[in-house]
């Protein structure tokens, strides 16, 4: 089974690391990466990810100065249909808080996995194998797709 057969219906949340595999182009994962994307562009599958997942994305392009793979996330996060970048609220600051007690995650990866939760997915797509089990929330690795 692939990876879109196996994240199934609904809104899914998505990691920092899918956005970079795809917009970079990254050898081993852009194939798995690609059919999401083609299949977020044709409506049929809808994504959210964190407004932290911008900050994430920016900082090596900013470093570097290389502004128009700046512009690229940017443009993918803000203006692609069927991408939504959901921002910080109390309610996942407070899921992220509660994450963090409970699991002792980091304050990122709380962030991300509030997001999903907030925003009612069942999933949640990373490449990050420190991403602890969270009840009512599948996580789905990349690599077990590659």
């Amino acid at each position: 089974m692939g990876l879109i057969d196996d994240l199934g219906d609904g809104l899914l949340a998505v990691d920092t690391s899918p956005f970079i595999y795809f917009v970079e182009e990254h050898p081993r994962y852009v194939p798995v990466v690609d059919e999401l994307f083609e299949a977020v562009a044709r409506s049929d599958r809808r994504i959210v990810t964190s407004s932290l997942t911008l900050l994430e994305l920016l900082v090596v392009p900013y470093r570097t100065g290389d502004l128009a793979l700046a512009a690229r996330y940017e443009a993918l996060l803000t203006r692609t249909r069927g991408v939504r970048l959901a921002h910080l609220t109390l309610p996942v600051l407070r899921t992220a808080a509660r994450l963090r007690a409970a699991a002792k995650v980091k304050t990122a990866d709380a962030i991300q996995l509030a997001t999903a939760k907030t925003a009612g997915c069942s999933v949640f797509l990373t490449n990050d194998a420190r991403i602890p089990a969270v009840p009512g929330l599948r996580i789905v690795m990349l690599d077990a797709y590659c």
